[in-house]
């Protein structure tokens, strides 16, 4: 037991006092349960936490008392009974003469913000962020932020202490500009306290943020749920085998050459140069070839072990990577990692190294900005177990391996991964009551924007199945980000749009929040934040607190129909009348064959609630899109000012009117 256990148990049996206890016992509650916390309302509310096996636990909390067990692993649960909006109240908890108490906590709306970067975006780098700090006095608005982790198994706790704070200028500016922009907009019409909680990681893909079992349950991603579940008892099997999984994905790649397998010792030369001493990101090599390039990169050199050195337990340490690798000591996968700039260290299995000359290969993959192994010969190393470090000094050398392939990624890397930061950044939030769930993800997943759909309504069903079947999920639409095509192309942006469309249009405890028209061709990050949350707060006006009249999103397309010489599309969700703004009529609109490889620009024009192509493809064309490009330009709106976004329709079945 350890000393802070016996502590308690002692106390219980009278032995040692309380104001010892008070200093060194683990907390009865919860880290979400503390001073300034928020309570959801008008709901029963979750209580939990930890109290030693069989204590009985006694929760008080506005005029009701709960008492529960402590089960066999000292865990407690307890539910209180619903109440409405108000506050400062405080929550007791005893078990024996152990207490803990909460002040100051509010009863309101409590609000999960998840995502990546655009959510992770903070006040301070958000539009007019001096002023917007300054003035950020809202002891009615609470923010709690997740703090970061990833993790290959579910945890109950956070990585980190974490603290209710309220929204003040200190506090406001690092955290979430999205979601406290929403909080505030949301306060002028729903007048209660707001409790904000931010778990969010820039680059993230939707994947690492939804369970194994969900994850599962898609299809497809069994090999590497069972790599993953590997990694948790024995990461040296688990890389071992994932580097098998890897390998097999480059003997079967596009355009390989049979019986290429750089990761393999050899004596084979073909292809591979001298690298630069100081290796470093390869645009700076000043090889031509590249200057400018994204992709894949092998490097390889050698280590000579005497019998006795390579008999020890070692490590193999390597210099920052950027972004991510694969490494391989004797042709056996030794670690993989997706963490721009941070320094590997990769145990290596019994056995592995051997006396005389061991080959070690490095794969990185870089896309985008500068990329490579990084550092002179001393950052890269054997350590050994006695403490010797033989520093990797044999001249290294280097392949690229040109392609836009994407690599298998895998599967316990920490924003790219599967269901790492749903372990440690979600599963810890236990089933803390939430009115809602903010979703603003979607960038790092445009590589492959036809699956998402099914990605979203699986992470959205698997957090249902956490914090309620019928909990809403917002959802913001991906902004605008590049330069505007001079002719339709396919996007994975796009792609991603359309499926968030469609994924909240199914579903009526689901919103979009739109965000085409208020990105940024040259910042991924778009600034303007106060303006998604005013968009969310109308969202959330209309799908969680029900004001049907109000149009949640601005002009959605429904209806769509054709004759041989025109399309026509009836919008719905229109204030006032349509609108075009810059131009006679509406652009962006094409026609497409049913695959989608031939697209044209159709001029447009409004006629009432509809918009209407006329085009010599109406008769033939399959399908019917409206600002399809990475960033397009979206002129149509309605009289609101809300635009209209991006979608595209099948004509497949559109008859004449």
């Amino acid at each position: 037991m350890s000393r802070s256990g016996w502590i308690l148990a002692a106390v219980l049996l009278g032995c040692v006092s309380p104001s010892l206890a008070q200093q060194s016992v683990t907390p009865l509650l919860h880290p979400l349960f503390q001073d300034h916390a928020v309570l959801q309302r008008d709901q029963p509310i979750p209580v939990w936490g930890d109290a030693p096996p069989g204590a009985t636990v006694s929760v008080t909390f506005a005029r009701q008392t709960v008492t529960t067990e402590a089960d066999a692993e000292g865990h407690w649960r307890t539910t209180l009974q619903p109440i409405a909006a108000g506050g400062p109240y405080v929550l007791n908890v005893q078990a024996g003469q152990a207490t803990q108490t909460v002040q100051d906590v509010q009863v309101g709306d409590v609000w999960l913000c998840a995502g990546q970067s655009n959510m992770e975006l903070p006040v301070r780098r958000a539009l007019d962020a001096d002023s917007e700090i300054a003035s950020a006095t809202h002891p009615d608005i609470r923010l709690l932020t997740v703090p970061k982790a990833a993790a290959v198994a579910s945890q109950n706790g956070f990585s980190g202490p974490v603290a209710w704070n309220p929204a003040s200028p200190d506090t406001v500016r690092d955290f979430s500009a999205a979601c406290y922009y929403f909080a505030r907009e949301l306060q002028k019409t729903v007048n209660v306290p707001m409790g904000l909680i931010q778990s969010a990681w820039g680059g993230s893909r939707i994947e690492a943020w939804t369970s194994a079992d969900a994850l599962r349950a898609q299809g497809g991603m069994d090999e590497a749920l069972d790599v993953l579940a590997l990694y948790s008892s024995d990461p040296a099997a688990a890389n071992a085998q994932w580097g098998k999984h890897w390998e097999q994905w480059w003997m079967q790649r596009e355009g390989a050459t049979p019986g290429d397998a750089p990761w393999q010792p050899g004596p084979d030369h073909a292809g591979w140069q001298a690298a630069p001493a100081q290796l470093g990101a390869w645009e700076r090599w000043g090889v031509p070839a590249l200057s400018a390039y994204n992709g894949m990169v092998w490097y390889r050199t050698q280590v000579t072990l005497t019998a006795a050195q390579a008999g020890q337990g070692a490590r193999l340490e390597l210099g920052p990577a950027d972004e991510t690798d694969v490494t391989w000591v004797n042709g056996v996968a030794v670690g993989s990692q997706n963490a721009p700039g941070d320094a590997r260290s990769y145990p290596l299995p019994p056995g592995l190294l051997k006396a005389g000359t061991n080959t070690v290969v490095v794969n990185v993959l870089d896309t985008w900005g500068d990329g490579g192994l990084a550092g002179p010969a001393s950052a890269h190393a054997v350590q050994l177990d006695d403490g010797t470090r033989i520093v990797l000094d044999t001249p290294w050398q280097y392949r690229a391996a040109p392609g836009d392939q994407a690599p298998p990624l895998a599967p316990w890397q920490s924003a790219t991964g599967l269901s790492t930061l749903y372990n440690g950044m979600i599963a810890p939030l236990g089933n803390y009551g939430l009115r809602g769930m903010l979703w603003y993800q979607g960038e790092s997943n445009t590589g492959d924007g036809s699956a998402y759909a099914a990605k979203l309504r699986s992470l959205r069903d698997d957090w249902r199945s956490r914090f309620g079947a019928q909990m809403p999920l917002l959802v913001v639409q991906l902004a605008a980000y590049g330069q505007p095509p001079v002719a339709p192309v396919e996007s994975g942006w796009a792609q991603v749009r359309e499926a968030q469309r469609r994924v909240a249009a199914e579903d009526p405890h689901t919103g979009l929040a739109l965000a085409i028209d208020i990105g940024d061709a040259y910042d991924i990050h778009p600034p303007n934040k106060q303006e998604l949350g005013r968009r969310l707060a109308r969202v959330a006006r209309q799908v969680v607190y029900g004001e049907q009249a109000l149009a949640a999103s601005g002009p959605t397309p429904g209806s769509v129909s054709r004759t041989s010489v025109e399309v026509r599309i009836a919008f719905d969700g229109v204030t006032g009348a349509l609108v075009a703004t810059g131009a006679n009529g509406p652009i962006g609109f094409e026609l497409c064959d049913a695959e989608a490889k031939h697209c044209a620009y159709a001029d447009a024009t409004l006629d009432g609630h509809a918009v209407v192509l006329n085009s010599l493809r109406a008769a033939t064309a399959a399908r019917v899109r409206y600002c399809w490009a990475d960033g397009p330009v979206c002129t149509l709106r309605d009289s609101s000012g809300a635009p209209a976004g991006p979608f595209e329709l099948s004509l497949t079945d559109a008859g004449a009117p």
